[in-house]
């Protein structure tokens, strides 16, 4: 095998773990409470209130 090969192969490995990884960890359905406060005071770092609060 040579180095072109080698690295492609190494790239799809790679992405085949990941993605697996994702897919095991995706959540089932969307949480219908918070989800949009916690994604913009994550986009901006900030601090969001404690779930159930």
């Amino acid at each position: 095998m040579n180095y072109s090969k080698i690295n492609n192969l190494t790239g799809w490995v790679c992405f085949v773990i990941a993605l697996t990884t994702y897919i095991l960890t995706l959540d089932k359905s969307a949480s219908f409470w918070d989800c949009g406060e916690f994604i913009a005071t994550a986009f901006r770092l900030e601090v969001v209130h404690q779930p159930g609060a």
